[in-house]
């Protein structure tokens, strides 16, 4: 069946324009993030209105409606999933209201955004799930009447291919465009590359294979070369944003000025875009830069090779924003943190699927060991980028002063940095003698307290340990670390007053399980010292079976487990990881008033014991 989309497609020797943003529009008009974008249909369809033909005078042929976020999943976050068919419906009338008053002819796209939920097997939504919440939108989308559905910034080869089922099982002739965004590696959060993308969303049947968001014009035009080379029969649409995103005085920027845009009308049609439009920072200003380039060429030159120029993005030295971890900090909000170990090898996807689990269970923020027991793994910089880059949520990277002398400190503190690791927790680390190489070398310069000076007083000042100046300063929040359960309590407090004097913005203490002994530690400090004024997240190691109980209570230095918690894990039998979530739980809960957030270290990378924890934690709060 021909479609009046695909007629025009087929007819036009020209590509066809889309507009740009929706949410960027809405938010310089006023719109907070934390509104519901979707649900304007209904309480301020004016607004929405007047974006919507603001797009149609800069020379827009396809309007998307404005319903990114209208599915079950997202519209449940703001309370208002029970009224999705009429958000949709709303979205389809209220443009096609703006389109009749405009006299032009120009189609509706009917925009479905990805569900913002994990699908299995590196989340909790089950595909048949995700493909019932698709099509429910889509459904309602195309009673209302689209002329072709826009499915668009996914992320998830899988989520987009179930997108694409439920798409066709609702309507089999509806025309669809199926769009993915890419990470500034040209990979997707999952991976695939941009070949990939193409081949597998070709063989399941997209109407057209899309890239947008993701960076610039630049990068998207390097990736949709990429996909026409693998699939050169397929049709492709590219929507970028106006270059990436940056914060400049509070504000979200983006850099490509319209003008810019412009110029990539034609090479992305000869690389096979025959839909052209814009996506996050583009304004009608943007589309109408396009709408002149493509209008203004002489139909030959669409096959002729053109320069692409570039553009230079001045840099500045502003400071940069405390971290995430740090304001949810000052704001008093109760934080959870889970530690992580590196991966042996190469291969990251294990660590980086229990990553996602995890942000989705709603942890704050993850920490990332180095060389946990002395032994040998991944360098944990690169994990914690790899994390924070693919699963978008903020790490914490573990940071030993053994094995480091002053030049390799300073410069592994430099990469991290410039890697947007900002959040650093010193210790000193375990000796190598216990671990895979006990003859490797052992030394180091700094204690703890030396290095936390060296990076709160000299590199967040600009300057090095030798007082030269490294440029613009960095912006590290360092934690260190505290024993609730000391030998020599004098000697505890003592090495916390070092790590405090030299600018500690936060504790980790080690595993908490005994209760009163933890009080009654915290309590001396205050008595010696007044109230501590960083935050304490206090460690809780969840007890996997019998067994484990044992092995850390006899064998663990450090480590004393209360009799009725052994006894209490030993009469669980097999239901023991079950109960040791509990215990966990009860341990923060008794601890609540007293600290400002939980540091999970999940046995055997049991991240599963670990997300019920912080759900049920985050539940009560």
């Amino acid at each position: 069946m021909t479609t009046a989309f695909t007629r025009l497609l087929n007819e036009s020797p020209r590509p066809l324009l889309a507009d740009g943003a929706m949410g960027t529009m809405l938010h310089n008009k006023g719109v907070t993030f934390e509104q519901c974008f979707d649900l304007l249909n209904i309480q301020n369809p004016a607004l929405v209105a007047e974006i919507h033909r603001d797009y149609i005078a800069a020379g827009a042929e396809i309007i998307k409606t404005n319903t990114f976020g209208a599915n079950h999943f997202k519209l449940a976050r703001h309370g208002v999933e029970d009224q999705l068919d009429r958000i949709n419906q709303a979205a389809v009338e209220l443009l096609r209201r703006v389109i009749m008053a405009s006299f032009k002819q120009v189609m509706i796209a009917g925009d479905v955004g990805p569900l913002g939920v994990r699908i299995a097997p590196f989340g909790r939504v089950q595909p048949e799930q995700a493909r019932q919440v698709f099509a429910e939108q889509i459904s309602s989308l195309v009673r209302a009447g689209v002329d072709l559905l826009l499915i668009e910034t996914i992320s998830d080869r899988y989520e987009a291919i179930e997108a694409l089922k439920a798409a066709r099982q609702v309507s089999p002739e509806m025309p669809v465009i199926i769009s993915m965004t890419f990470t500034r590696d040209d990979r997707t959060l999952l991976g695939d590359s941009p070949e990939k993308v193409a081949r597998s969303l070709h063989d399941a049947g997209a109407d057209l294979i899309g890239v947008n968001c993701s960076g610039g014009p630049t990068q998207l035009l390097r990736i949709l070369k990429q996909m026409h080379i693998a699939v050169p029969e397929a049709r492709f649409s590219v929507m970028p944003n106006a270059g990436w995103p940056e914060q400049v005085g509070g504000r979200i920027m983006y850099p490509a000025a319209p003008e810019y845009f412009g110029h990539y009308a034609l090479p992305f049609w000869e690389v096979g875009a025959k839909v052209i439009g814009g996506c996050c920072g583009t304004t009608p200003g943007h589309i109408a830069a396009l709408r002149k380039a493509i209008d203004e060429t002489p139909l030959q030159e669409f096959t002729n090779g053109l320069s692409i120029p570039t553009v230079e993005v001045e840099e500045t030295q502003a400071p940069e924003a405390p971290t995430l971890l740090a304001q949810k900090l000052a704001e008093g909000q109760f934080v959870m943190a889970v530690e992580m170990d590196p991966p042996r090898g190469l291969s990251a996807h294990k660590l980086l699927a229990g990553a996602s689990l995890l942000a989705e269970a709603g942890a704050d923020v993850i920490n990332v060991a180095d060389s946990p027991m002395a032994r040998m793994r991944m360098s944990p910089w690169a994990v914690c980028s790899l994390i924070q880059k693919k699963v978008q949520i903020e790490t914490v990277l573990h940071f030993p002063t053994r094995g480091r002398n002053l030049l390799r400190v300073q410069g592994d503190l430099l990469a991290a940095h410039a890697l947007d690791v900002r959040n650093v927790f010193v210790v000193m680390g375990d000796p190598t003698a216990i671990g895979d190489y006990p003859d490797a070398m052992d030394n180091y310069d700094l204690v703890p307290s030396g290095l936390i000076k060296l990076i709160k007083q000299n590199f967040n000042a600009g300057i090095d340990h030798s007082g030269a100046t490294i440029g613009q300063p960095t912006s590290f929040f360092v934690g260190c670390a505290l024993n609730l359960y000391p030998a020599t309590p004098a000697d505890e407090l003592k090495n916390l007053r070092r790590k405090l004097r030299a600018g500690a913005d936060f504790i980790l203490t080690q595993p908490v399980f005994d209760v009163p002994g933890a009080l009654n530690f915290l309590k001396y400090i205050e008595e010696e010292q007044g109230p501590l004024k960083v935050p304490v997240l206090i460690g809780i190691l969840p007890l996997a079976n019998p067994r484990h109980a044992a092995f850390l209570h006899h064998e663990v230095p450090g480590i004393s487990i209360p009799e009725a918690i052994r006894q209490r894990i030993e009469e669980a039998g097999e239901n023991s990881p079950r109960t040791g979530i509990e215990i966990a739980i009860e341990l923060i809960q008794q601890m609540r008033g007293v600290v400002q957030g939980a540091y999970l270290m999940p046995p055997f990378s049991r991240f599963d014991m670990a997300a019920e924890i912080i759900e049920a934690v985050k539940k009560e709060s």
